[in-house]
């Protein structure tokens, strides 16, 4: 499989210094007693914003301090190229940050912060698909007095590397079990099948009639993290899907262990009582877990598909959050895991659309540039996975992007593809209750009873 190109542009390392004046003015928001932010803007990209950490005047920066990650863009070759041109009738493309001090956020209608300064850097994209470029690494003056000894100094880091990544394509929406096309550039080529089934209500081993042996000891994996209780009310419970390389073995699957029920009184799936699926791919003649998916029904004016994802390393070892938030019942967005990301909620996603969301928000992160600590599963890292889904009632064709860097085998990618659509599917399990789903996602008991 050949990967597409992207790069990842990413802000980071800001710090603000603002010289103490000999009397200083009454209606001036010091950082030092306030918090201060900035805003970060790439042409054609959702605006970002970030905390800036304010640092005494006679301090310097730190080389070993703690790499902290502000923004983070991820651009295809469309995307570089779009920039590119651009270019021929105006200066290269820039990045632009507006720095404020004062809190974020409006009051009647009037923005909180106050302005302090703009800082515009420079950005040359040409060959960073290949390699690494640093645009900017240190302080730079800002405000009226830029060009003053006594001006403030903010300090940022900017940089492009690459990331390239596998994209993959569902040809149909999951539940009508569609082949999933691997896409680079304009060419499209077949390289799973996915099979959607119902899985009976007593066998809570879901299994492929494609694997030659099944040890007996695999019968408790899904009942150790599903739920064996008889639920009264209304349900939408069973479902399964089986991801098949082109030979037709199974690669990965993905299937529904807890119900999705509506809460008591009400017609949706609560947070306190999601439902749940388990990612399993195949080890040793048998489904192995290798992640959780919860999701429910957010409610409020969010009103969207609210998602938590963990990741199983084995029996004896704690899940690890590594995705949690929202995505719009209307409008879709995308599911994302980007452990080199952040978590302010204002688009870290780059190409993201409204009801996209940012992820992990408990992230582990340490030393190092933009580093990633030596956590236990330290394996995933930066970007993940990305998988952009549709809102409820349109007619949705998942699209997959995986890291290059989290795909040794077929299995690795067809894990992702089964956790798109898990995510896919979900949105249809936490549809209202009062809205009837498709005949391909009702069995025959909720066709005729």
């Amino acid at each position: 499989m050949d990967p597409c190109p992207f790069v990842r542009l990413t802000v980071g390392n800001l710090a603000l210094k603002i010289p103490v004046a000999s009397k200083p003015a009454r209606s001036v928001v010091h950082p030092s007693s306030s918090p201060c932010f900035c805003k970060i803007k790439l042409k054609n990209f959702p605006l970002q914003t970030a905390v800036v950490p304010y640092i005494p005047p006679e301090n310097q920066f730190p080389d070993n301090q703690f790499q902290t990650l502000a923004a983070t863009f991820h651009l295809s070759k469309a995307d570089i190229d779009k920039l590119a041109a651009k270019s021929i009738f105006s200066a290269k493309p820039c990045l632009k940050i507006a720095i404020y001090t004062g809190r974020r956020g409006t009051t009647c209608g009037v923005n909180s912060g106050r302005l302090l300064g703009k800082v515009s850097v420079p950005l040359d994209l040409a060959g960073t698909e290949s390699r690494a470029c640093v645009f900017h690494n240190g302080w730079i003056s800002v405000g009226k007095e830029a060009n003053k000894s006594s001006s403030a100094q903010f300090h940022l880091n900017v940089k492009a590397e690459p990331d390239p990544r596998f994209v993959f394509q569902f040809d149909g929406e999951p539940e009508c079990s569609p082949q999933v096309f691997q896409i680079r550039g304009n060419i499209r080529q077949p390289v799973f099948t996915c099979k959607f089934s119902f899985r009976s209500t007593g066998d809570r081993n879901q299994r492929s009639r494609s694997l030659q042996s099944e040890p007996s000891s695999s019968r408790s994996w899904l009942s150790s993290f599903g739920s064996e209780r008889e639920r009264p009310g209304k349900e939408r419970k069973g479902w399964s899907i089986t991801v098949h390389d082109l030979s037709g073995s199974p690669v990965a699957a993905a299937s529904m262990v807890t119900p999705f029920v509506a809460s008591p009184g009400s017609d949706r799936v609560s947070r306190s009582n999601p439902g749940s699926w388990l990612i399993l791919r195949p080890g040793d003649g048998t489904w192995k877990p290798w992640g959780r998916l919860e999701a429910w029904r957010e409610r409020g004016s969010s009103d969207g598909l609210g998602y938590r994802f963990e990741l199983i390393p084995d029996m004896s070892a704690a899940a690890i959050v590594l995705a949690e938030s929202t995505l719009s019942s209307g409008k879709g967005g995308k599911f994302v895991i980007d452990l080199g990301g952040t978590s302010n909620g204002n688009g870290t996603n780059g190409r993201a659309t409204p009801g996209s969301a940012t992820s992990p928000v408990c992230s582990p992160r340490s030393s190092g540039d933009f580093g990633y600590g030596l956590w236990p599963f330290s394996v995933y890292r930066g970007f993940v996975m990305s998988a952009r889904v549709e809102g409820e009632g349109k007619c949705s064709k998942p699209s997959v992007e995986v890291s290059v860097q989290h795909v040794n085998c077929t299995e690795d990618a067809a894990a992702f593809v089964a956790l798109a659509a898990a995510i896919d599917l979900s949105m249809d399990a936490c549809r209202l209750f009062s809205q009837r789903l498709r005949k391909e996602l009702c069995n025959d008991q909720d066709l005729h009873g």
